[in-house]
């Protein structure tokens, strides 16, 4: 998978993935209200409201991008309808040739472990029949285990040709409170870095890099340029741009001199680009259009960056 992943972003000139991370303020009135006319202000009109709106973003953008990272979270947050909506976000993205990153952030031992990976990246069979549950390309994983609890998921990729985005360094504030912790005289996200090394070293593509990338945020720009060194070949995925303070000129040390290596997630700022002063003129009534316009903003940003780092 990673080397599809990789042929995308080379053809699309776009190293950019989307974030469905939708909230319901971020839905405009007019698809809320269809959404609750048919099924009521209940749970299931809010995730048939936020399925619509992921449905016309999607639609809006997919020429354009290579992959996108719908965040499980907010749809779980509507319970069981939620999560409907997000299987089929998952199973819409990749009918239109997207790779789904499911943002997770899964992270257990044994049984348990295998059970997400299975449920997310592989296959459960029920009787005589196989189903894959959500069938996501790639998700995040949390490290934080160890080996026990990374190895159910790096097996599932090997098998199902899948892989994953291992938590190195988040771009929330406090994420130095555990991992800029010096260990032997390390900060412990260079570590967990090494294992990320150990945890990819035989799933490498014919691209040259890993299926197992690693997470990390853009507002720590410095950092990130010590781990492009630490993790040669593997994808590192950039969460952060936009709306949490990353910028294009933030981000050339996460890529290779190859031009790959990353790829730089925005959320809210793609979704709800239509609340931006920057989009207002497109108004609610065009929201994907809107959307449309911030990924071409965002990829001629990055390319900028990009190119007047050479």
């Amino acid at each position: 998978m990673i080397d599809k992943l990789v042929a995308k972003i080379q053809k699309t000139n776009a190293p950019i993935v989307v974030g469905l991370d939708p909230m319901l303020a971020y839905v405009p009135d007019h698809i809320k209200e269809a959404a609750y006319r048919e099924h009521g202000e209940t749970l299931k009109g809010a995730a048939e409201a936020i399925w619509e709106f992921n449905r016309r973003i999607v639609d809006a953008v997919a020429d354009l991008i290579p992959a996108v990272k719908p965040q499980i979270a907010m749809y779980e947050q509507f319970g069981i309808e939620g999560l409907i909506a997000f299987q089929k976000t998952v199973s819409y993205c990749k009918s239109k040739d997207l790779v789904v990153i499911g943002d997770v952030k899964r992270g257990d031992i044994g049984s348990t472990s295998a059970a997400y990976a299975a449920g997310h990246l592989g296959h459960v069979e029920v009787g005589g029949n196989v189903y894959a549950p959500f069938d996501e390309d790639f998700i995040t994983v949390n490290p934080y285990l160890g080996t026990d609890g990374i190895k159910p998921f790096t097996d599932i990729c090997k098998k199902e040709n899948k892989g994953l985005f291992i938590l190195v360094k988040t771009s929330n504030p406090s994420s130095g409170e555990f991992q800029d912790r010096l260990v032997d005289g390390r900060p412990l996200y260079e570590l967990v870095a090494d294992m990320v090394n150990q945890w990819g070293a035989d799933l490498t593509g014919s691209c040259g890099y890993s299926a197992v990338g690693a997470v990390v945020g853009a507002t720590y720009p410095e950092i990130g340029k010590v781990l492009r060194k630490v993790m040669p070949k593997s994808y590192i995925l950039v969460p952060g741009y936009g709306a949490q303070g990353g910028k294009g000129a933030d981000l050339a040390h996460y890529f290779n001199e190859d031009g790959l290596g990353a790829i730089v997630n925005s959320s809210r700022g793609i979704i709800a680009a239509y609340k931006q002063e920057a989009y207002a003129s497109f108004g609610a009534e065009h929201f994907e259009e809107a959307s449309r316009q911030a990924v071409l903003d965002m990829i001629a940003d990055i390319d900028g960056a990009l190119k007047a780092a050479k």
